[in-house]
C-alpha cells in the first residue's frame, strides 16, 4: 500500500526530478522506480514473498533506500538492523525475527546465525531480474517492517508496523515538518531507527530528493548539506551538539538548511541557545515519539520560548496522548504520570511476545513507559522512563531534570544520571559526566554546581567521569543500563 502512496507517486508526479543521491551517484525518480521494480523482482526470484522477513545491515546509502521500497512493493517484511550491534546482538534480533535471508555489508558484523539466504551487497550486486514487474500489493494491514527496538533498558523486541501505521505517521511527519515540493532531505541519523524511517517514505511523495551518508560525522554532514543544497533533515541532540562544536562550521555554506527535526533523547536548553546563535535562521522542530508509535508530539520553532524549551510539544491531530497514574486513570494538568497514547500510528504488537505485547496495552492505550506531566495548554513535559526513575528515600527523581542542571555546566560535553543501590536509602543519584577538551571540573565543584538548582535529595551523590563519550545505541540514546549494571550485580533492585 505505501509504495503506491511514496514512491510510485514521486515517479508519476515528478518522473524527472532528482530523487535520490548520494556522493557516488543520482537518480530521478523514473530511474528509481524503474530500478526498485527490478530489485523487487529479483527478491521474487529468490522466493521471497508477502509476509517473508529480510533483514537488511547496510550503511545509510541508496541502496539501502532502494531495498525498503522493493520490500514495500512485494509486501516483504523488512527488519532494519542496527549497524552498532555486535555479531551476538545481531544474532538474538535474528534468531527472534527468523527472515528468509539478509543482505549485509561486509563492514558490518557478520552474524553466526544460519540463514537460509544471505547477500553481501558491496561484495554481490543483487541483479535485476528481466521480465514485468509484479504489481504492488495495496493492503493497509499488511507488515511493512519490524523496527527493533533500541534495547535502552533491556534487549530489543520486535515492533510490527503495517503500511497503515507508517503512513498514518507519515501524515504526523508532514504536520511538524511541512514539506516543499524540490526540498531536499538529508539522512543524517540512522536509516534503522525510526527518527529518520517515515522520511524514506515522505519524501517521494511530494517529490523531495533524499540525500544519504553512510554514517554520520560533522564534516560529512556539512559538506553534503553545502553540496545538495539540503532543506530539511533530523539530528539527535548528540549530532547536533558536535555540530555547534565543530570549529570550521561557519565555513559551510548552509544557507538553504531551513529545518532540523530533533529528539530522541532530551536536549540541554543551552544546547538549544548555542544551536540558535551558530545558525540564527534554522528552524528548530522539537519531535518525541517511540519505535512503538511513531511521532507523538512536537514543538514547533516559535514555541521555542524559554518557559517551553524542556517541553516536547502538543500532540498532533489523530493522536490521543494522555497522562495516568498508576491505575490508569487520567491525572490533572501539572501532575506527573505515565503518557500513554492512541491512534492508527501505534504499532500492531511486538513480533513473537504476546505476553509483552498485552503489558504494553492496558484499556486501549499503548503504555510508553515514560514518565512526564501535560500543562494546562497541552505541552508535554518528560521527566524520565519509567525504568530509570531513581527512588531514593521514599522520594522519586527524575533522571532528566538532574542531567538538564549539569548539563547546564559549561565544562560538561554529555552527562547520564542513574541510581545506584543503598541499604540505607534504596538507590542513590549516581552521574557519569564526559567533559569537553581541556576543561577540568572536580565532582565537589559539580556538586555544588547542582545544589543551586536541585533539591539535597536529588543532587548526585556519586560522580564519575569518563575519559571517553558515553556509551551509545544506535539512535544515539545513552545506554544508561550499560553504566549502572556493575552497581547492581548480585543485587536485586529493591525499589522501583
Amino acid at each position: 500500500m505505501i509504495y503506491t502512496h511514496s514512491l510510485e507517486r514521486g515517479a508519476r508526479f515528478y518522473a524527472e526530478r532528482t530523487a535520490l543521491a548520494s556522493a557516488e551517484r543520482r537518480s530521478t525518480f523514473r530511474e528509481l522506480h524503474t530500478r526498485v521494480g527490478g530489485i523487487a523482482r529479483s527478491l521474487r526470484a529468490h522466493g521471497f514473498g508477502v509476509g517473508d522477513r529480510l533483514a537488511l545491515l547496510l550503511p545509510n546509502e541508496p541502496d539501502y533506500i532502494e531495498l525498503l521500497y522493493a520490500c514495500a512493493w512485494l509486501g516483504v517484511i523488512a527488519v532494519p538492523l542496527n549497524t552498532r550491534l555486535s555479531a551476538t546482538e545481531i544474532d538474538h534480533v535474528l534468531q527472534d525475527a527468523s527472515p528468509r535471508g539478509l543482505i549485509r555489508h561486509s563492514s558490518m558484523a557478520a552474524p553466526t546465525v544460519p540463514l537460509e539466504w544471505q547477500l553481501v551487497l558491496d561484495e554481490e550486486p543483487l541483479d535485476a531480474q528481466g521480465g514485468s514487474f509484479p504489481e504492488p500489493i495495496y493492503d493497509p494491514a499488511a507488515v511493512l517492517a519490524l523496527i527493533y527496538t533500541s534495547g535502552t533498558t533491556g534487549r530489543p523486541k520486535g515492533v510490527v508496523l503495517t503500511h497503515a501505521n507508517v503512513l498514518e505517521n507519515l501524515g504526523h511527519v508532514m504536520y511538524w515538518m511541512p514539506y516543499k515540493e524540490g526540498g531536499v532531505y538529508l539522512h543524517a541519523a540512522p536509516m534503522f531507527h525510526i527518527a529518520d524511517f517515515p522520511f524514506i517514505f515522505g519524501s517521494p511523495a511530494v517529490g523531495a530528493c533524499q540525500v544519504t551518508i553512510p554514517k554520520f560525522s560533522v564534516q560529512g554532514f556539512c559538506e553534503a548539506v553545502e553540496r545538495e543544497r539540503v532543506t530539511h533533515t533530523v539530528l539527535v541532540p548528540t549530532m547536533i551538539n558536535l555540530l555547534t562544536q565543530f570549529p570550521d562550521l561557519k565555513t559551510y555554506d548552509f544557507t538553504s538548511l531551513e529545518q532540523v527535526g530533533y529528539g530522541g533523547s532530551p536536549i540541554a536548553p543551552d544546547l538549544i541557545h548555542r544551536t540558535r546563535t551558530m545558525l540564527p535562521n534554522l528552524k528548530l522542530i522539537q519531535v518525541y515519539g517511540l519505535s512503538e508509535t511513531g511521532f507523538l508530539t512536537g514543538l514547533q520553532d516559535h514555541e521555542h520560548t524559554e518557559t517551553r524549551l524542556t517541553s516536547c510539544g502538543r500532540p498532533s491531530p489523530g493522536i490521543d496522548v494522555r497522562v495516568v497514574d498508576e491505575s490508569g486513570r487520567e491525572v490533572e494538568a501539572g501532575h506527573p504520570g505515565e503518557f500513554v497514547a492512541r491512534g492508527e500510528n501505534v504499532m500492531r504488537g511486538y513480533w513473537n511476545s504476546p505476553e509483552e505485547t498485552n503489558r504494553a496495552f492496558r484499556d486501549g492505550l499503548f503504555r510508553t513507559g515514560d514518565v512526564g506531566y501535560q500543562d494546562a495548554d497541552g505541552y508535554c513535559y518528560l521527566l524520565d522512563r519509567l525504568k530509570d526513575m531513581i527512588v531514593t528515600g521514599g522520594e522519586n527523581v527524575y533522571s532528566g531534570e538532574v542531567e538538564a542542571v549539569i548539563a547546564a555546566h559549561p565544562a560538561v560535553r554529555e552527562v547520564a544520571v542513574f541510581g545506584i543501590p543503598d541499604r540505607q536509602w534504596g538507590e542513590l543519584v549516581a552521574a557519569c559526566v564526559a567533559l569537553k577538551p581541556g576543561w577540568v571540573l572536580s565532582a565537589a565543584d559539580l556538586i555544588t554546581h547542582c545544589r543551586l538548582s536541585l533539591a539535597n535529595y536529588k543532587t548526585p551523590r556519586r560522580i564519575e567521569f569518563s575519559d571517553t563519550e558515553l556509551p551509545k545505541g544506535g539512535s544515539g540514546k545513552i545506554l544508561k543500563r550499560v553504566l549502572r549494571e556493575r552497581f547492581w550485580v548480585q543485587r536485586e533492585r529493591a525499589v522501583n
